[in-house]
């Protein structure tokens, strides 16, 4: 399965579409005020099926996950002074790659690819794609990309 998630041109606030191979949105992100990222996923009917949130105060950002109101685990930002690292608590997931030119490969707990990013570029506003080996992963997949760029907009 792939997804495309390409931020909106003009958004106050973090706002993306994640389309289907035949250009069909899947998912839409809208960011909320809060402190930190707060970001709500909705599906292609527009219930509301995940949120990534960012919690504040702490040393190194961290990112909890939800689906639906029930707690799905966290990614944190590792201290490392040349190159980013993340540390996945959710599925017992670790991701491989280089986070500064957005490729990378997130594999499960035996070392299979459970999905690929990679930044598409030549794109107005920030385009990636995500090839999900499993279908059911997607929007885990989709919230731990969404966390990693979310990192990466605080950091710039």
């Amino acid at each position: 399965m792939r997804l495309r998630f390409k931020q909106r041109f003009f958004s106050w606030l973090d706002s993306y579409d994640i389309y289907t191979e035949d250009g069909e949105v899947a998912y839409t992100v809208k960011g909320q005020l809060a402190w930190g990222h707060k970001l709500k996923i909705f599906d292609a009917s527009g219930c509301d099926v995940g949120t990534v949130q960012q919690v504040v105060l702490t040393f190194l950002p961290k990112f909890e996950m939800y689906l639906g109101e029930n707690y799905l685990g966290c990614i944190k930002k590792e201290l490392t002074f040349f190159k980013p690292k993340f540390t996945i608590d959710c599925n017992g997931w670790q991701m491989e790659g280089n986070f500064f030119e957005w490729d990378y490969t997130i594999l499960d707990g035996s070392g299979n690819t459970v999905a690929t990013v990679t930044k598409e570029v030549w794109n107005w506003t920030d385009t990636y794609a995500l090839d999900i080996v499993n279908p059911a992963d997607a929007l885990q997949v989709l919230m731990l990309v969404l966390a990693i760029d979310a990192e990466k907009c605080s950091r710039n």
